[in-house]
């Protein structure tokens, strides 16, 4: 018998999801959580899920804190984040942090179920690019209570680099000669770190690095 586990705080999507879930295949048997906390003492009790349904906003708890936690404490059990917050920066720090899938809450319920059953065959699913939004200044991120490391992001260390002086306002020129690279290079970096953090200026990476808290000690 497929168990399935949804950890999610809002009743109604937390009900909604529950439903679904059920249709995955016959005789699936799906639990429900409000919290982090209850999660981990129904994990003690009743063992490993086939998968677990995890939200990233929830109370009490830095979401991508709560997947580390799984993903260490159950390495074999697969866990996949469904939000809202369906962002490129997102989705790369989720799936970095050891997530089987990502599944978006925009999704349809047809949709929702097929990204599941794909996971549980074992593979990985994350969302094709024309569904993932891009941040503008007014889009919403998850709360994050620690620094995030620019390979958190999805970047290479010379791509925060670059990110980390276009914080500085220093322009591609400037960029190049501090790095001892060419101008050429340096706008083939922008380039690639504007697509990690899905902008499509200087001024949405720097929006995007103030709400993600980019810590780049670790890249000088």
């Amino acid at each position: 018998m497929l168990n399935l586990l949804v950890v999610e705080d809002h009743a109604l999507v937390r009900e909604g999801l529950v439903r679904l879930l059920g249709q995955v295949e016959p005789g699936a048997k799906v639990f429900e959580s409000a919290d982090f906390e209850s999660a981990l003492n129904l994990l003690d009790n009743e063992g490993e899920f086939d998968l677990v349904l995890l939200d990233l906003a929830l109370p009490g708890i830095d979401g991508f804190a709560g997947l580390d936690i799984l993903r260490r404490r159950y390495p074999a059990m697969p866990v996949a984040v469904v939000s809202a917050f369906d962002d490129v920066p997102t989705i790369t720090r989720v799936m970095n942090l050891g997530a089987s899938g990502f599944i978006p809450k925009a999704y349809s319920g047809e949709a929702l179920l097929s990204a599941v059953r794909e996971i549980l065959a074992g593979n990985l699913f994350r969302p094709a690019g024309n569904s993932v939004s891009q941040i503008d200044d007014m889009t919403p991120v998850p709360p994050a209570k620690t620094g995030v490391r620019p390979d958190e992001v999805g970047l290479t260390d010379r791509q925060g680099q670059v990110l980390a002086l276009m914080v500085r306002g220093m322009s591609n020129r400037d960029i190049a000669d501090q790095l001892g690279l060419s101008e050429g290079t340096v706008k083939i970096h922008a380039t690639a770190v504007f697509k990690a953090l899905g902008v499509n200026s200087r001024t949405q990476a720097l929006v995007a690095v103030a709400r993600y808290g980019i810590d780049f000690e670790s890249v000088f």
